[in-house]
């Protein structure tokens, strides 16, 4: 048989084919467990209290329940994803979107400057975005709009994802401000907040410009010639459903239109002041986009019946993205149900104490990018691990400020690529992108990524950065 005909396994299949490898490392890997303190109303992790204790292994009626726990916990996510998918059905209903790709593909198509600028400049606010709130769950949505918007210019569904997704991970991995991983690494660590940003604002310019050459490159190429695209046939299928005399014949953003782009944009903005000031998260944030679904349909002269029929749509068209989350937060239930998360982390830690501080960071790096496969949580990973990394960097002379750095770049870059994120998958779900297509394109940009995060934790040292 060729190898072009054996049919890659699909996302559900591969999830529940993790829940199977995880319940075996369960029985392979001895049981552990650090002590658990509150300081300033947060459970940390006691560094120096690890004990292993009886493994607990997981068995087929684990397996078998992961799924529903993981709905269980992950319950805010979906609920969000849903009520995310609900507002978007109510704002693709009133055509605003529709009409602003086109105008956007018909002025895309007469101006070189537009053509030259517009995936950089948007590449850029999305991972602003990553960078300075931590941008995450809340880039699902935006699939909704880029995907049909780059098919429309020519370009392919990889590239939709790309440009709000990757750009706003990129920005998450090389972070200045985001309060979810820095703030939170940096309070553990006993560091001033948000301190050492100059340094963390030159990593974020060099990771988000090699993050965009890397995109913009695969754009060009695959707008000169469609099939060098993994999403060739699918993307056939959907460029279908586009009428590109509709985009020749488009006169421009009707005023109704331009009224609900305006109420959009200003709920997206009311959204990024209540996360920065406020601290709002995923209730918060999904209030928002529930208010926001309801005041866009009125704003489009809907009626009540078409605002609920669209929202229900929207919401139903995300129930695939939903079990996909459940399956992955699956995957981090059994492996914290059978003790092996600490049990890992402890023996990862052990050996950097021997290496040269320079080693010693960049181990920190690796280190951190495993134990994200299984905790793709910024906040959770910082909880988990920085209690140790901290006072283990002491140890090795390393600053405290680059064992930060190692965290952010450990979680952040693999964070696009780990099958067990729930974002990733959704994101991947929503665009009709097998997992293993997309870590085919994006592996080479995840190689670059470790390579970058390897050199960038280098000048720290030599600067003594605190």
């Amino acid at each position: 048989m060729k190898l072009g005909k054996i049919k890659s396994p699909n996302t559900y299949f591969l999830l529940f084919s993790l829940l199977f490898v995880t319940a075996i490392l369960t029985w392979i890997i001895p049981g552990g467990e650090y002590e658990r303190i509150v300081v300033n109303g947060k459970e940390m992790v006691d560094g120096d209290s690890f004990r292993f204790i009886d493994s607990k292994p997981q068995g087929i009626a684990d397996i078998l329940m992961s799924p529903a726990k993981g709905f269980v916990d992950a319950a805010l996510i979906i609920g969000f994803v849903l009520l995310i998918g609900g507002a978007f059905g109510v704002f693709k209903k009133t055509a605003a979107v529709d009409s602003t790709i086109m105008s956007i593909a018909k002025a895309h198509g007469k101006s070189r400057v537009l053509r030259v600028l517009l995936i950089p400049v948007l590449m850029i606010l999305f991972s602003l975005a990553g960078a300075i709130f931590g941008m995450s769950e809340e880039v699902i949505p935006f699939i909704l709009v880029f995907v049909p918007m780059a098919l429309i210019l020519g370009y392919d569904t990889i590239t939709g994802v790309a440009i709000p997704f990757v750009a706003a991970g990129a920005g998450f991995a090389g972070a200045f401000l985001n309060p979810f991983t820095v703030g939170i690494a940096q309070n553990i660590a006993q560091l001033p907040l948000f301190s050492g940003i100059v340094y963390r604002i030159i990593c974020w310019l060099f990771i988000t410009s090699v993050t965009i050459f890397f995109v913009v490159r695969y754009a060009n190429k695959v707008k000169r010639n469609p099939e060098l695209s993994l999403t060739y046939e699918q993307d056939k299928q959907k460029r279908k459903e586009i009428n590109l005399s509709d985009i020749e014949n488009h006169k421009g953003i009707s005023t109704n239109h331009k009224l609900v782009l305006i109420t959009f944009v200003l709920g997206i903005l009311v959204l990024i002041y209540g996360v920065l000031s406020f601290g709002w998260y995923i209730e918060e944030i999904s209030a928002v986009f529930l208010v926001l679904g309801i005041l866009v349909g009125i704003v489009g002269r809907l009626s009540i019946k078409e605002i609920t029929d669209s929202f229900i749509s929207g919401a139903k068209d995300l129930v695939g993205t939903a079990l996909v989350i459940a399956l992955a937060r699956g995957i981090l239930i059994l492996s914290q149900d059978g003790k092996i998360i600490d049990t890992m982390l402890y023996s990862l830690s052990q050996p950097i104490s021997a290496m040269h501080p320079i080693v010693s960071s960049q181990a920190m790096f690796l280190v951190q990018t495993l134990i994200n496969f299984f905790v793709p949580s910024g906040s959770g990973q910082a909880v988990l691990t920085m209690p140790i990394m901290a006072p283990l960097s002491d140890i090795v002379n390393v600053t405290r400020q680059t064992a930060v750095l190692a965290f952010q770049f450990g979680d952040g870059f693999s964070n696009m690529i780990i099958p067990t994120s729930a974002v990733t998958m959704g994101v991947l779900t929503l665009a009709d992108i097998p997992w293993e297509k997309w870590a085919r394109w994006i592996l080479p940009l995840e190689i670059i990524f470790l390579i970058i995060g390897l050199l960038l934790l280098i000048p720290p040292y030599f600067i003594s950065w605190q």
